[in-house]
Protein backbone atom coordinates (compact mmCIF):
# COMPACT_ATOMS: atom_id res chain seq x y z
CA UNK A 1 0.00 0.00 0.00
CA UNK A 2 1.11 3.62 -0.72
CA UNK A 3 0.41 7.33 -0.10
CA UNK A 4 -0.35 10.17 -1.79
CA UNK A 5 -0.87 13.56 -0.77
CA UNK A 6 -4.97 15.28 -1.30
CA UNK A 7 -3.27 18.24 -2.86
CA UNK A 8 -1.23 17.38 -5.31
CA UNK A 9 -2.27 15.36 -8.46
CA UNK A 10 1.14 13.53 -9.48
CA UNK A 11 2.90 13.13 -5.44
CA UNK A 12 4.94 10.59 -5.83
CA UNK A 13 4.00 7.92 -3.71
CA UNK A 14 5.44 6.66 -0.28
CA UNK A 15 5.33 3.79 1.70
CA UNK A 16 3.44 3.89 5.29
CA UNK A 17 6.60 4.06 7.50
CA UNK A 18 7.77 7.41 5.51
CA UNK A 19 4.31 8.79 5.98
CA UNK A 20 3.93 8.03 9.30
CA UNK A 21 7.38 9.50 10.08
CA UNK A 22 6.25 12.98 8.23
CA UNK A 23 2.50 13.34 9.65
CA UNK A 24 1.68 15.90 6.97
CA UNK A 25 2.67 16.16 3.27
CA UNK A 26 5.40 18.62 2.25
CA UNK A 27 3.01 20.12 0.32
CA UNK A 28 0.65 20.96 3.45
CA UNK A 29 -2.02 18.05 2.70
CA UNK A 30 -3.03 15.04 4.35
CA UNK A 31 -1.49 11.36 3.29
CA UNK A 32 -4.01 9.05 2.16
CA UNK A 33 -3.98 5.54 0.82
CA UNK A 34 -3.94 5.47 -3.12
CA UNK A 35 -6.72 2.73 -2.82
CA UNK A 36 -9.34 1.87 0.11
CA UNK A 37 -8.57 -2.22 0.59
CA UNK A 38 -12.02 -3.89 0.91
CA UNK A 39 -13.06 -6.89 4.25
CA UNK A 40 -15.13 -9.59 3.07
CA UNK A 41 -17.81 -11.07 5.39
CA UNK A 42 -16.01 -14.19 5.64
CA UNK A 43 -13.00 -12.02 6.95
CA UNK A 44 -15.18 -10.16 9.13
CA UNK A 45 -16.73 -13.72 10.68
CA UNK A 46 -12.66 -14.79 11.41
CA UNK A 47 -12.85 -11.71 14.16
CA UNK A 48 -15.39 -12.95 16.31
CA UNK A 49 -13.59 -15.25 18.30
CA UNK A 50 -10.53 -13.11 18.85
CA UNK A 51 -9.01 -11.02 21.34
CA UNK A 52 -8.97 -7.23 20.04
CA UNK A 53 -4.75 -7.81 19.16
CA UNK A 54 -6.12 -10.36 16.78
CA UNK A 55 -9.20 -8.31 15.37
CA UNK A 56 -6.72 -5.60 15.32
CA UNK A 57 -3.76 -6.64 13.22
CA UNK A 58 -5.85 -8.12 10.12
CA UNK A 59 -7.09 -4.41 9.35
CA UNK A 60 -3.57 -2.19 9.73
CA UNK A 61 -2.51 -5.31 7.33
CA UNK A 62 -4.14 -4.29 5.17
CA UNK A 63 -3.09 -0.69 5.22
CA UNK A 64 0.43 -0.69 6.83
CA UNK A 65 1.87 -3.46 4.28
CA UNK A 66 5.86 -2.40 4.79
CA UNK A 67 5.69 -3.83 8.80
CA UNK A 68 5.35 -7.27 8.66
CA UNK A 69 2.41 -9.36 10.75
CA UNK A 70 5.38 -10.45 13.75
CA UNK A 71 6.06 -6.53 14.10
CA UNK A 72 2.28 -5.33 14.00
CA UNK A 73 1.16 -8.53 16.61
CA UNK A 74 4.58 -7.64 19.32
CA UNK A 75 3.38 -3.21 18.28
CA UNK A 76 -0.25 -4.04 19.27
CA UNK A 77 0.74 -6.25 22.52
CA UNK A 78 3.38 -3.90 23.51
CA UNK A 79 1.03 -0.58 22.96
CA UNK A 80 -2.34 -2.15 24.82
CA UNK A 81 -0.80 -4.74 27.31
CA UNK A 82 -1.46 -2.09 30.11
CA UNK A 83 -5.26 -1.58 29.25
CA UNK A 84 -7.60 -1.56 32.68
CA UNK A 85 -9.80 -4.07 31.12
CA UNK A 86 -8.94 -7.74 29.32
CA UNK A 87 -11.15 -6.84 26.34
CA UNK A 88 -9.59 -3.42 25.95
CA UNK A 89 -12.32 -1.83 24.09
CA UNK A 90 -16.09 -3.45 25.85
CA UNK A 91 -18.99 -3.46 24.18
CA UNK A 92 -22.07 -1.88 27.15
CA UNK A 93 -25.37 -3.00 25.03
CA UNK A 94 -28.53 -0.81 26.02
CA UNK A 95 -32.20 -2.16 25.19
CA UNK A 96 -34.61 0.07 26.54
CA UNK A 97 -37.26 -2.35 26.43
CA UNK A 98 -38.81 -5.80 24.91
CA UNK A 99 -40.04 -3.73 22.36
CA UNK A 100 -37.23 -2.33 21.17
CA UNK A 101 -34.52 -5.69 21.55
CA UNK A 102 -33.77 -5.45 17.63
CA UNK A 103 -32.89 -2.15 18.12
CA UNK A 104 -29.69 -2.23 20.66
CA UNK A 105 -27.55 0.46 21.69
CA UNK A 106 -23.94 -0.67 21.34
CA UNK A 107 -21.43 1.21 23.78
CA UNK A 108 -18.20 0.96 22.35
CA UNK A 109 -16.00 2.13 25.27
CA UNK A 110 -12.82 3.79 24.22
CA UNK A 111 -11.47 4.76 27.19
CA UNK A 112 -9.77 2.04 29.68
CA UNK A 113 -6.41 3.08 28.73
CA UNK A 114 -3.71 4.98 30.65
CA UNK A 115 -5.57 8.74 29.98
CA UNK A 116 -9.29 7.43 30.30
CA UNK A 117 -9.98 8.77 26.27
CA UNK A 118 -10.42 7.15 23.22
CA UNK A 119 -7.05 8.58 22.03
CA UNK A 120 -4.65 5.91 23.50
CA UNK A 121 -6.12 3.01 21.80
CA UNK A 122 -3.98 5.10 18.95
CA UNK A 123 -1.54 6.98 20.38
CA UNK A 124 -0.21 4.36 22.50
CA UNK A 125 0.74 2.10 19.25
CA UNK A 126 1.63 5.31 17.42
CA UNK A 127 5.35 5.34 19.04
CA UNK A 128 5.43 1.71 18.71
CA UNK A 129 5.05 2.49 14.93
CA UNK A 130 6.86 5.36 14.54
CA UNK A 131 9.95 3.61 16.17
CA UNK A 132 10.14 1.06 13.88
CA UNK A 133 9.59 3.27 11.08
CA UNK A 134 12.85 5.22 12.06
CA UNK A 135 14.96 1.36 11.49
CA UNK A 136 13.19 1.07 8.48
CA UNK A 137 13.97 4.40 6.43
CA UNK A 138 17.26 4.00 8.19
CA UNK A 139 16.43 7.57 9.65
CA UNK A 140 19.09 8.81 12.03
CA UNK A 141 18.05 12.56 13.21
CA UNK A 142 15.77 13.19 16.39
CA UNK A 143 11.57 12.82 15.62
CA UNK A 144 9.86 16.33 17.42
CA UNK A 145 6.38 14.80 17.47
CA UNK A 146 4.58 18.36 17.43
CA UNK A 147 0.61 18.09 19.02
CA UNK A 148 -2.07 20.67 19.12
CA UNK A 149 -4.93 19.32 21.72
CA UNK A 150 -8.47 20.10 22.74
CA UNK A 151 -7.80 18.12 25.71
CA UNK A 152 -7.43 14.26 25.65
CA UNK A 153 -4.72 14.02 22.28
CA UNK A 154 -2.14 15.39 24.49
CA UNK A 155 -1.76 13.19 27.60
CA UNK A 156 -2.45 10.39 25.06
CA UNK A 157 0.52 11.18 23.06
CA UNK A 158 2.82 12.70 26.15
CA UNK A 159 2.46 9.33 27.51
CA UNK A 160 2.58 7.03 24.41
CA UNK A 161 5.94 9.10 23.72
CA UNK A 162 7.45 9.93 27.24
CA UNK A 163 11.17 8.63 27.03
CA UNK A 164 10.84 7.03 23.52
CA UNK A 165 14.73 6.96 22.07
CA UNK A 166 14.93 9.46 18.97
CA UNK A 167 12.11 11.58 19.59
CA UNK A 168 10.85 14.65 21.10
CA UNK A 169 7.09 15.54 22.22
CA UNK A 170 5.72 19.02 22.67
CA UNK A 171 2.40 19.44 23.22
CA UNK A 172 0.46 22.49 22.85
CA UNK A 173 -3.02 23.15 24.45
CA UNK A 174 -5.28 26.23 25.14
CA UNK A 175 -5.08 27.69 28.20
CA UNK A 176 -8.56 28.33 29.33
CA UNK A 177 -9.95 25.79 26.99
CA UNK A 178 -9.37 22.27 28.89
CA UNK A 179 -11.06 20.45 31.87
CA UNK A 180 -8.74 20.63 35.05
CA UNK A 181 -8.41 17.03 34.71
CA UNK A 182 -7.04 17.26 31.58
CA UNK A 183 -4.39 20.19 32.12
CA UNK A 184 -3.95 18.53 35.33
CA UNK A 185 -3.07 14.91 33.32
CA UNK A 186 -0.53 16.78 30.62
CA UNK A 187 1.20 18.94 33.44
CA UNK A 188 2.21 16.52 35.71
CA UNK A 189 3.89 14.44 32.64
CA UNK A 190 7.18 13.07 33.22
CA UNK A 191 10.09 12.38 30.36
CA UNK A 192 13.20 13.81 29.60
CA UNK A 193 12.07 14.53 26.01
CA UNK A 194 8.56 16.06 26.98
CA UNK A 195 7.19 19.56 26.84
CA UNK A 196 3.61 21.10 27.88
CA UNK A 197 3.07 24.66 26.54
CA UNK A 198 -0.08 26.43 27.11
CA UNK A 199 -1.35 29.15 24.56
CA UNK A 200 -3.90 31.89 25.28
CA UNK A 201 -6.32 30.92 23.04
CA UNK A 202 -8.37 28.44 21.84
CA UNK A 203 -8.01 24.74 20.08
CA UNK A 204 -7.94 26.11 16.77
CA UNK A 205 -5.12 28.74 17.33
CA UNK A 206 -2.83 25.81 18.98
CA UNK A 207 -4.22 23.67 16.07
CA UNK A 208 -3.33 26.26 13.52
CA UNK A 209 -0.19 27.45 14.84
CA UNK A 210 1.08 23.58 14.60
CA UNK A 211 -0.17 23.64 10.80
CA UNK A 212 2.10 27.02 10.39
CA UNK A 213 4.94 25.41 11.90
CA UNK A 214 4.70 22.51 9.70
CA UNK A 215 4.35 24.74 6.16
CA UNK A 216 7.50 26.78 7.54
CA UNK A 217 10.16 26.14 5.68
CA UNK A 218 12.60 28.78 7.57
CA UNK A 219 11.69 26.73 10.30
CA UNK A 220 12.71 23.13 9.25
CA UNK A 221 16.16 24.68 8.08
CA UNK A 222 16.49 25.86 11.54
CA UNK A 223 15.73 22.58 13.03
CA UNK A 224 17.92 20.74 10.68
CA UNK A 225 20.93 22.40 12.65
CA UNK A 226 19.47 20.79 15.92
CA UNK A 227 19.43 17.63 13.80
CA UNK A 228 15.80 17.35 13.95
CA UNK A 229 12.46 16.73 12.04
CA UNK A 230 9.05 17.93 12.60
CA UNK A 231 6.17 14.69 12.79
CA UNK A 232 2.46 14.79 14.10
CA UNK A 233 0.63 12.46 16.44
CA UNK A 234 -2.86 14.67 15.67
CA UNK A 235 -5.01 12.49 13.97
CA UNK A 236 -3.91 14.48 10.23
CA UNK A 237 -0.78 11.57 11.06
CA UNK A 238 -1.81 8.64 9.29
CA UNK A 239 -0.49 6.23 12.25
CA UNK A 240 -2.60 8.13 14.54
CA UNK A 241 -5.48 7.11 12.37
CA UNK A 242 -5.20 3.73 11.05
CA UNK A 243 -5.27 2.20 14.46
CA UNK A 244 -8.74 4.16 14.87
CA UNK A 245 -10.45 1.70 11.99
CA UNK A 246 -9.56 -1.03 13.67
CA UNK A 247 -11.79 -0.67 16.58
CA UNK A 248 -14.80 -0.25 14.10
CA UNK A 249 -14.32 -3.68 13.30
CA UNK A 250 -13.16 -5.00 16.59
CA UNK A 251 -17.29 -3.76 17.88
CA UNK A 252 -18.88 -5.20 15.18
CA UNK A 253 -17.07 -8.68 15.74
CA UNK A 254 -18.03 -8.18 19.27
CA UNK A 255 -21.63 -7.15 18.57
CA UNK A 256 -22.55 -10.01 16.65
CA UNK A 257 -20.65 -12.33 19.07
CA UNK A 258 -22.50 -11.01 21.74
CA UNK A 259 -25.79 -12.24 19.39
CA UNK A 260 -27.12 -9.10 19.37
CA UNK A 261 -27.14 -8.74 15.74
CA UNK A 262 -26.08 -11.57 13.26
CA UNK A 263 -23.10 -11.07 11.08
CA UNK A 264 -24.04 -9.23 7.84
CA UNK A 265 -26.31 -7.43 9.57
CA UNK A 266 -26.70 -3.49 9.20
CA UNK A 267 -25.62 -0.72 11.54
CA UNK A 268 -25.69 2.75 12.25
CA UNK A 269 -22.14 4.45 13.87
CA UNK A 270 -22.75 7.36 15.85
CA UNK A 271 -19.43 9.63 16.74
CA UNK A 272 -19.34 12.41 18.96
CA UNK A 273 -16.47 14.74 16.87
CA UNK A 274 -15.02 18.17 16.65
CA UNK A 275 -11.66 17.27 14.47
CA UNK A 276 -13.45 14.54 12.00
CA UNK A 277 -10.72 11.90 12.74
CA UNK A 278 -12.61 9.31 14.62
CA UNK A 279 -15.62 9.83 12.32
CA UNK A 280 -13.54 9.65 9.51
CA UNK A 281 -12.15 6.09 10.89
CA UNK A 282 -15.59 4.37 10.82
CA UNK A 283 -15.93 6.16 7.35
CA UNK A 284 -12.91 3.92 6.31
CA UNK A 285 -14.67 0.95 7.65
CA UNK A 286 -17.76 1.78 6.07
CA UNK A 287 -15.56 1.90 2.55
CA UNK A 288 -13.95 -1.20 3.21
CA UNK A 289 -17.27 -3.49 3.79
CA UNK A 290 -17.93 -3.00 7.08
CA UNK A 291 -22.42 -3.38 7.43
CA UNK A 292 -22.53 0.38 7.69
CA UNK A 293 -25.78 2.29 6.28
CA UNK A 294 -25.32 5.37 8.16
CA UNK A 295 -22.40 7.55 10.01
CA UNK A 296 -24.18 9.82 12.69
CA UNK A 297 -22.47 12.83 13.16
CA UNK A 298 -23.00 14.30 16.64
CA UNK A 299 -21.77 17.91 17.33
CA UNK A 300 -21.96 20.13 20.29
CA UNK A 301 -23.40 23.96 20.44
CA UNK A 302 -20.16 24.31 18.33
CA UNK A 303 -21.66 22.47 15.25
CA UNK A 304 -20.27 23.51 12.68
CA UNK A 305 -19.87 20.06 10.56
CA UNK A 306 -23.78 19.50 11.74
CA UNK A 307 -23.99 23.09 9.59
CA UNK A 308 -21.34 21.51 6.78
CA UNK A 309 -23.72 18.54 6.59
CA UNK A 310 -27.01 20.47 6.30
CA UNK A 311 -26.13 22.36 3.92
CA UNK A 312 -22.93 22.59 2.23
CA UNK A 313 -21.37 25.40 3.76
CA UNK A 314 -18.47 24.82 5.85
CA UNK A 315 -17.81 28.61 7.67
CA UNK A 316 -15.74 28.77 10.88
CA UNK A 317 -16.43 32.12 10.89
CA UNK A 318 -18.81 32.05 14.02
CA UNK A 319 -19.00 32.87 17.91
CA UNK A 320 -17.02 30.30 19.74
CA UNK A 321 -18.22 28.39 22.59
CA UNK A 322 -16.47 26.87 25.51
CA UNK A 323 -18.37 23.68 26.39
CA UNK A 324 -19.06 20.80 28.91
CA UNK A 325 -17.56 18.79 26.04
CA UNK A 326 -14.35 20.41 25.36
CA UNK A 327 -13.12 17.96 23.54
CA UNK A 328 -15.81 18.96 20.61
CA UNK A 329 -14.85 22.91 21.10
CA UNK A 330 -13.42 22.77 17.21
CA UNK A 331 -14.21 25.15 14.86
CA UNK A 332 -11.55 23.55 11.77
CA UNK A 333 -12.19 20.47 11.29
CA UNK A 334 -8.63 19.06 9.99
CA UNK A 335 -9.64 15.22 8.94
CA UNK A 336 -12.77 17.02 6.42
CA UNK A 337 -10.02 17.32 3.87
CA UNK A 338 -9.38 13.78 3.45
CA UNK A 339 -13.19 13.09 3.08
CA UNK A 340 -12.91 16.11 0.68
CA UNK A 341 -10.31 14.00 -1.25
CA UNK A 342 -12.03 10.70 -1.37
CA UNK A 343 -16.00 11.38 -1.77
CA UNK A 344 -14.41 14.29 -5.06
CA UNK A 345 -12.51 11.10 -6.84
CA UNK A 346 -9.35 12.41 -5.31
CA UNK A 347 -9.49 15.93 -6.86
CA UNK A 348 -6.81 17.39 -5.74
CA UNK A 349 -7.04 20.49 -7.44
CA UNK A 350 -10.17 21.16 -5.73
CA UNK A 351 -9.67 19.95 -2.52
CA UNK A 352 -6.60 22.24 -2.43
CA UNK A 353 -9.09 25.02 -3.66
CA UNK A 354 -11.47 23.96 -0.82
CA UNK A 355 -8.05 24.65 1.63
CA UNK A 356 -6.86 27.56 0.05
CA UNK A 357 -10.81 29.02 0.86
CA UNK A 358 -10.74 28.00 4.47
CA UNK A 359 -7.55 29.20 4.73
CA UNK A 360 -8.01 32.85 3.40
CA UNK A 361 -11.68 33.15 3.93
CA UNK A 362 -12.11 30.64 6.87
CA UNK A 363 -15.34 28.80 4.52
CA UNK A 364 -16.11 27.20 1.39
CA UNK A 365 -19.20 25.62 -0.13
CA UNK A 366 -19.65 22.80 -1.81
CA UNK A 367 -22.12 21.83 -4.96
CA UNK A 368 -25.36 20.14 -4.44
CA UNK A 369 -24.34 17.64 -6.40
CA UNK A 370 -21.56 16.65 -3.86
CA UNK A 371 -23.58 17.72 -0.97
CA UNK A 372 -25.92 14.66 -2.51
CA UNK A 373 -23.30 12.22 -2.32
CA UNK A 374 -22.50 13.14 1.80
CA UNK A 375 -26.36 12.73 2.47
CA UNK A 376 -26.48 9.39 1.21
CA UNK A 377 -22.94 8.45 3.71
CA UNK A 378 -23.90 10.82 6.99
CA UNK A 379 -26.40 12.34 8.76
CA UNK A 380 -25.47 14.89 11.24
CA UNK A 381 -26.77 17.07 14.32
CA UNK A 382 -26.27 18.41 17.38
CA UNK A 383 -27.00 18.58 21.31
CA UNK A 384 -27.40 21.50 23.16
CA UNK A 385 -25.73 21.60 27.03
CA UNK A 386 -28.97 21.15 28.44
CA UNK A 387 -29.84 17.90 26.50
CA UNK A 388 -26.54 16.55 27.02
CA UNK A 389 -27.26 16.53 30.97
CA UNK A 390 -30.01 15.17 30.46
CA UNK A 391 -28.73 12.26 28.40
CA UNK A 392 -26.61 11.72 31.23
CA UNK A 393 -28.95 11.25 33.92
CA UNK A 394 -31.85 9.45 31.76
CA UNK A 395 -29.12 6.90 30.63
CA UNK A 396 -28.14 6.77 34.66
CA UNK A 397 -31.77 6.05 35.71
CA UNK A 398 -32.30 3.61 33.25
CA UNK A 399 -29.78 1.41 32.60
CA UNK A 400 -27.57 2.40 36.05
CA UNK A 401 -24.98 3.14 33.38
CA UNK A 402 -22.99 6.65 33.45
CA UNK A 403 -21.71 8.22 30.47
CA UNK A 404 -19.72 11.30 30.06
CA UNK A 405 -20.57 14.14 28.42
CA UNK A 406 -19.23 13.74 24.59
CA UNK A 407 -20.98 10.29 25.11
CA UNK A 408 -23.96 11.41 25.88
CA UNK A 409 -23.96 14.29 22.93
CA UNK A 410 -23.94 11.08 20.87
CA UNK A 411 -26.69 9.50 22.61
CA UNK A 412 -28.50 12.25 22.30
CA UNK A 413 -28.00 12.41 18.43
CA UNK A 414 -28.84 9.07 18.40
CA UNK A 415 -32.27 9.37 19.56
CA UNK A 416 -32.96 12.68 17.01
CA UNK A 417 -32.11 10.71 14.33
CA UNK A 418 -34.14 7.43 15.17
CA UNK A 419 -37.47 10.10 15.62
CA UNK A 420 -36.63 11.89 12.41
CA UNK A 421 -35.73 8.88 10.17
CA UNK A 422 -37.63 6.11 11.72
CA UNK A 423 -34.47 3.71 11.61
CA UNK A 424 -34.51 1.72 14.43
CA UNK A 425 -31.12 -0.09 12.90
CA UNK A 426 -29.09 -1.03 15.71
CA UNK A 427 -26.63 1.51 16.49
CA UNK A 428 -22.46 1.45 17.78
CA UNK A 429 -21.64 4.51 20.09
CA UNK A 430 -18.52 5.75 20.81
CA UNK A 431 -17.50 6.67 24.01
CA UNK A 432 -15.02 9.01 23.93
CA UNK A 433 -13.93 9.61 27.55
CA UNK A 434 -14.55 8.06 31.32
CA UNK A 435 -17.12 9.95 32.92
CA UNK A 436 -14.56 10.96 35.79
CA UNK A 437 -12.58 12.97 33.20
CA UNK A 438 -15.87 15.38 33.34
CA UNK A 439 -16.93 15.57 37.26
CA UNK A 440 -18.57 18.45 37.50
CA UNK A 441 -20.74 18.23 34.59
CA UNK A 442 -21.59 14.73 35.22
CA UNK A 443 -22.57 15.46 38.89
CA UNK A 444 -24.71 18.10 38.08
CA UNK A 445 -26.46 16.06 35.88
CA UNK A 446 -27.29 13.21 38.45
CA UNK A 447 -28.98 16.21 40.63
CA UNK A 448 -25.69 16.55 42.82
CA UNK A 449 -24.13 20.04 44.00
CA UNK A 450 -20.99 20.57 43.03
CA UNK A 451 -20.58 24.49 44.24
CA UNK A 452 -16.95 24.94 46.08
CA UNK A 453 -15.85 21.19 45.86
CA UNK A 454 -12.46 21.27 44.26
CA UNK A 455 -12.36 18.81 40.83
CA UNK A 456 -10.68 15.96 42.37
CA UNK A 457 -12.37 15.78 45.24
CA UNK A 458 -15.67 15.23 43.17
CA UNK A 459 -13.69 12.09 42.06
CA UNK A 460 -14.38 10.68 45.08
CA UNK A 461 -18.09 12.44 44.79
CA UNK A 462 -18.83 11.07 41.86
CA UNK A 463 -17.52 7.56 43.08
CA UNK A 464 -19.49 7.41 45.99
CA UNK A 465 -22.39 8.67 44.82
CA UNK A 466 -22.67 6.15 41.48
CA UNK A 467 -20.50 3.39 43.08
CA UNK A 468 -18.44 3.39 40.06
CA UNK A 469 -14.68 2.61 40.51
CA UNK A 470 -12.16 5.94 39.58
CA UNK A 471 -9.83 4.66 36.97
CA UNK A 472 -6.20 4.33 38.80
CA UNK A 473 -4.84 7.37 36.46
CA UNK A 474 -7.25 9.54 37.48
CA UNK A 475 -7.05 9.21 41.19
CA UNK A 476 -3.49 9.50 41.48
CA UNK A 477 -3.51 13.15 40.10
CA UNK A 478 -4.43 13.99 43.50
CA UNK A 479 -0.45 13.65 44.28
CA UNK A 480 1.63 13.89 41.56
CA UNK A 481 3.89 16.90 40.82
CA UNK A 482 3.33 19.82 38.18
CA UNK A 483 6.37 19.47 35.91
CA UNK A 484 4.90 22.38 33.64
CA UNK A 485 4.28 25.73 33.46
CA UNK A 486 5.12 27.22 30.19
CA UNK A 487 2.53 29.24 28.26
CA UNK A 488 2.63 31.71 25.24
CA UNK A 489 0.51 33.71 22.60
CA UNK A 490 0.04 31.60 19.41
CA UNK A 491 2.73 34.28 17.51
CA UNK A 492 4.87 32.98 19.98
CA UNK A 493 5.10 29.09 19.34
CA UNK A 494 7.43 28.57 16.53
CA UNK A 495 9.98 30.27 18.73
CA UNK A 496 8.95 27.84 21.52
CA UNK A 497 9.61 24.73 19.51
CA UNK A 498 12.83 25.96 17.94
CA UNK A 499 14.19 26.52 21.87
CA UNK A 500 12.67 22.94 22.72
CA UNK A 501 14.50 21.52 20.12
CA UNK A 502 18.14 22.99 20.69
CA UNK A 503 17.53 22.07 24.45
CA UNK A 504 16.60 25.37 25.92
CA UNK A 505 14.71 25.50 28.63
CA UNK A 506 11.68 27.80 29.65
Amino acid sequence: MKYISTRTKNFQPLNSADVILKGIADDGGLFVPETIPKVTLDEIKSLVDKNYVGRAVPILEKFLTDYTEDELFESCELAYDWFDVSSKVPLTILIQDEQHKNSPVGVMELWHGNTSAFKDLALQLLPQLMTRALKKVGETKEILILVATSGDTGKAALAGFADVPQTKIMVFYPAEGVSKIQKLQMVTQAGKNVNVTAVKGNFDDCQNGVKKIFADENIRAELEKSNVKLSSANSINWGRLVPQICYYFATYAEFVKSESIKLGDTVNVAVPTGNFGNILAAYYAKRMGLPIKKLICASNINHILTDFFNTGFYDRNREFYKTITPSMDILISSNLERLLYHETGGDTERVKSFMQELNSTGKYKINSSFKNKLDKIFYADYATEDETLKIIRNIFDTFKYLVDTHTAVALSVVGKYRKNTGDMLPVIVASTASPFKFTSSVLSALGENVEGIDDLEQLDKLSLFTDKAIPKNLAALGTAKILHENICTKDEMAECVLKFAAGIKG
